[in-house]
């Protein structure tokens, strides 16, 4: 079993990982799985089901958003409008070494996702989204997750990212944009200076490194973080075990992130924290919600990898709110 930072990719990324860490942060880091639990769904409902509205939304790639949109029964989950759904969501008894008491998991999978009846023979991704409210950044908000790992031979067989998990945040961002003024012919447009609210997509993605890819010997992924202070990508530990590991990413009032990762089930703590940054540089204010992340080459044929979510729940320190479906737990810590 590799260690987080001893299974890293390289001795340059721990060297950034630390440096990434040790800079500028002005409050404590909150281990995920802290406060009043505010959302989840544990999937043990034997009813529980997706209902589908095909052909999905793909208004990243050709601006079409395709009411209505698909929904879980339970009300907690929907189709994303930017990317779509995945094209399989079901509920499917727990595998072997799940969480305790966990009889039902959720198995996401996918093979078209871009345009509908359009391959694009390139990576895509489809969205799975939890419904939730708006959350201020100052009460911490933090997510923890169960994800199955399958046995390598399941991996859809290529290079590149395969599924990810991640929290859709909003904060102010100033540009410089042509502002139009007057009618008719005094009509004309000047520069100024905006600042609007923006969203900010920060998580983790798996990325699998296939040894049908001559650059690698043997089945392998890595966790790749986004991002950066700089906007752009971490690569972070190497994943040599397949099976159950849990993910969690803190927000905390300094706007920077916490991202955490851990083989097998048991809850996190302070040792797996991989790496805290501030996303883009940007300030963080409200925290939406969380969503999923699954990719394949959109080629019309190849499946994605088979991926199994279970007990996604999102915690805060503001309080006891909460918008629950379900729960063998609410309240860790």
């Amino acid at each position: 079993m590799s260690t987080r930072m001893d299974a890293a990719v390289g001795s340059a990324i721990v060297l950034i990982t630390f440096f990434i860490i040790g800079a500028g942060s002005t409050h404590a880091q909150v281990v995920p799985g802290t406060g009043s639990l505010l959302n989840m769904d544990d999937f043990e409902d034997p009813n529980w089901a997706f209902t589908f509205n095909f052909p999905k939304s793909s208004k990243e790639e050709d601006e079409q958003i395709r009411f209505p949109l698909g929904r879980a029964s339970n009300g907690r989950w929907f189709e994303s409008p930017k990317r779509g759904t995945p094209d399989v969501v079901k509920r499917v008894a727990t595998p072997a070494g799940g969480l305790e008491g966990s009889t039902g998991a959720l198995y996401l999978r996918s093979r078209d996702t871009g345009i509908p009846g359009r391959p694009s023979y390139s990576q895509k991704q489809d969205d799975f989204i939890l419904q939730a409210k708006p959350l201020s950044i100052s009460s911490s908000p933090n997510f923890v997750v169960r994800v199955y790992l399958p046995p390598w031979d399941q991996w859809e067989q290529r290079t590149g990212v395969s599924f990810g998990m991640r929290a859709g945040v909003q904060g102010p961002h100033t540009t410089t944009k042509q502002v139009s003024f007057g009618k008719f012919f005094f009509k004309g447009s000047r520069t100024e200076t905006v600042t609007e609210m923006e969203p900010i997509y920060p998580g983790m993605f798996i990325q699998y490194n296939c040894p049908k890819d001559r650059n690698y010997k043997e089945d392998h992924a890595v966790i790749i973080i986004r991002a950066g202070n700089d906007g752009q990508d971490i690569v972070g530990p190497k994943i040599e075990q397949t099976g159950w590991w849990t993910f969690g990413q803190s927000h905390t009032p300094d706007s920077r992130v916490h991202y955490y990762a851990r083989p097998g089930v048991s809850d996190l703590t302070a040792a797996d924290l991989i790496v805290s940054t501030t996303p883009h540089s940007r300030e963080a204010r409200y925290f939406n919600t969380i969503f999923f992340n699954i990719c394949s080459t959109d080629n019309g044929t190849t499946w994605s990898t088979p991926w199994i979510i279970d007990d996604p729940k999102v915690y805060h320190l503001g309080g006891n709110s909460s918008q629950m479906a379900g729960g063998r737990q609410q309240m860790r810590r």
